[in-house]
């Protein structure tokens, strides 16, 4: 271990401005062990060969990964924010990956993210209808936690009167709730006894969703997933409403963080924001360059199957690899002065989606919902000013990285 480097989950900085720390990792030892006990990975090729590699990694036996934060005898599916965890296709290997994810992408296809464009346009419109005549929105609640939410809603089919504000309110926090468990860490009785009961009640929620669509089918997500099916029969209702949380919560996490980051990054540096008010049509390359810049997943954790090198270090099969890939966008040996927010940026692809047979499966409607986002803001409110002051990053875990606070005006 290079001498005085510690990777810390607990250090504030990482919360701050983690960019200093990840520079200094990739560095001085770009594949670093950490004293908490797993490798990470700061390098672009790093981590993209990590998230790549099916053969050698992925996600490994889940009830020996969460009994390393609580030792060997802990209960982990007698939880049922850890046991939705268990059951989600993202931290499943195959073949169970395979089948769950088969059905899902024949229910959220390419043409049906396609056909949304106009209902996601309305949807921004509308929640920036209510706030125009104001002059100002505190961002993050006001648009950019629900609009992904209201997205999501939109596509299961849930009607005006199933997406009431307090309906939204509770959904929001019911996710926020729950997907501390995303952290990988140990919690406290309280903090997983309050994840236990959202989850019940996301479970419940989207549970009587599909058992609705079962009784009357629409043109919606939800009937879709109703409707997929494969060699062993369709998805079943637990299923279903396991990948619909998913989904939901994903649309929530990272979507609403990826808005904000982007506000404010365009505020840190003005002559982009001057770009897109002159062409708004650069707003799917500033989506681009929002992912890359200041991602809302930080990183992601595979489990190595077998005894593998990566980035000149052995890793031992059992071991597990905190993949950066926030860092890996930042790395100077694939980005041109990496640290630079560019909405014209050319060149390589980022890793915020991940890679590999875990590549989001939302990645299509995530960069919709942005490219529609920022078209919308900045057509709407050309003169439109950040107050970078009131940026408040959450303090709510490592693994997403967003605002809990950000005014505008016009």
């Amino acid at each position: 271990m290079a001498q005085g480097l510690l990777f810390d989950l607990t250090d504030p900085q990482l919360k701050q401005d983690p960019y200093p720390i990840f520079k200094a990792l990739r560095d001085a030892e770009p594949m670093h062990f950490s004293p908490l006990g797993f490798w990470v990975a700061t390098r672009y090729e790093d981590v993209r060969a990590v998230l790549m590699d099916r053969t050698n990694f992925g996600q490994g036996d889940f009830l020996s990964n969460i009994r390393l934060f609580y030792g060997p005898h802990f209960d982990v599916l007698s939880h049922s924010a850890y046991r939705w965890l268990s059951e989600i296709f993202l931290y499943q290997d195959p073949p169970r990956h395979t089948r769950v994810r088969g059905l899902v992408t024949q229910a959220l296809t390419a043409r049906r993210v396609i056909e949304m464009r106009p209902r996601v346009q309305a949807i921004a419109d509308r929640l920036l209808d209510a706030v125009t005549d104001e002059g100002r929105m505190e961002l993050i609640h006001q648009f950019a936690y629900r609009f992904p939410t209201l997205v999501m809603c939109d596509m299961l089919g849930l009607s005006a009167e199933e997406t009431s504000d307090e309906v939204l309110s509770a959904l929001n926090q019911a996710i926020s709730d729950s997907f501390v468990v995303f952290e990988m860490r140990a919690f406290s009785d309280a903090e997983l006894g309050l994840a236990n009961r959202q989850m019940d009640f996301l479970m419940d929620f989207f549970g009587a969703v599909f058992a609705e669509r079962r009784r009357t089918p629409r043109d919606d997500l939800a009937t879709a997933l109703c409707n997929a099916r494969d060699e062993h029969g369709p998805l079943t209702d637990h299923e279903m409403a396991t990948v619909a949380i998913g989904l939901f919560g994903a649309g929530f996490e990272t979507t609403a963080h990826m808005i904000g980051n982007g506000l404010l990054s365009l505020a840190k540096f003005p002559e982009q924001w001057a770009k897109l008010v002159a062409n708004p049509g650069l707003a799917e390359s500033a989506t681009e360059e929002i992912l890359r810049y200041e991602s809302s997943l930080v990183g992601t954790n595979r489990t190595a199957f077998t005894d593998t090198e990566v980035g000149g270090k052995i890793v031992r099969a059992g071991e597990r690899v905190l993949t950066l890939v926030a860092a890996g966008n930042r790395d100077p040996a694939i980005f041109t002065d990496p640290d630079r927010f560019d909405i014209e940026r050319k060149g390589p692809k980022h890793l915020s989606f991940g890679g590999g047979i875990h590549f989001c499966v939302g990645a299509e409607l995530a960069r919709l919902e942005g490219e529609i986002a920022l078209t919308s803001l900045v057509t709407r409110f050309p003169t439109l000013e950040i107050d970078v002051a009131s940026a408040d990053w959450r303090q709510e875990g490592f693994m997403f990285r967003g605002l809990s606070k950000l005014d505008v005006s016009w």
